[in-house]
């Protein structure tokens, strides 16, 4: 079901430090900030020849990255996404599975402009995960 590993979004207290430790430090093609109000954060991607990594930075108090930055003061990795070719289908099969999809397990629209699902970290081995429909 799942495809390729699309990224793995961290959770990080200083976009721009982290975005210029990546830059700089690891000489990795830094994108620019992209705020993504429907999901609370701002976010930017590091481009690798593999996949991309996903600095989420917290947009308010209410941001769900607020309240994982508040119990890893010093950031951490917080989900990582899977692409998927049908999302509905997706969704589907994991449910009959027993898997719990957050919210209300309607695809939202994600940071690459594509829907997008989370699924239950408890029942993934305690890993956040995000499918996104290629």
């Amino acid at each position: 079901m799942i495809g390729r590993l699309n990224h793995v979004a961290i959770a990080v207290p200083d976009l721009t430090a982290a975005a210029e430790q990546y830059r700089t430090t690891l000489g990795a093609k830094v994108g620019a900030p992209q705020d993504e109000p429907d999901h609370g954060v701002t976010v930017i991607f590091i481009e690798l020849p593999n996949t991309k990594i996903e600095l989420l930075y917290p947009m308010g108090d209410d941001s769900p990255i607020k309240s994982f930055l508040d119990k890893n003061p010093s950031g951490g990795i917080h989900h990582m996404c899977f692409e998927v070719d049908d999302i509905l289908a997706a969704r589907d099969q994991l449910k009959a599975q027993g898997a719990r999809v957050l919210g209300s397990g309607e695809p939202k629209i994600g940071a690459h402009g594509k829907p997008v699902l989370f699924l239950h970290p408890k029942d993934f081995n305690g890993t956040l995960i995000e499918l996104e429909q290629i």
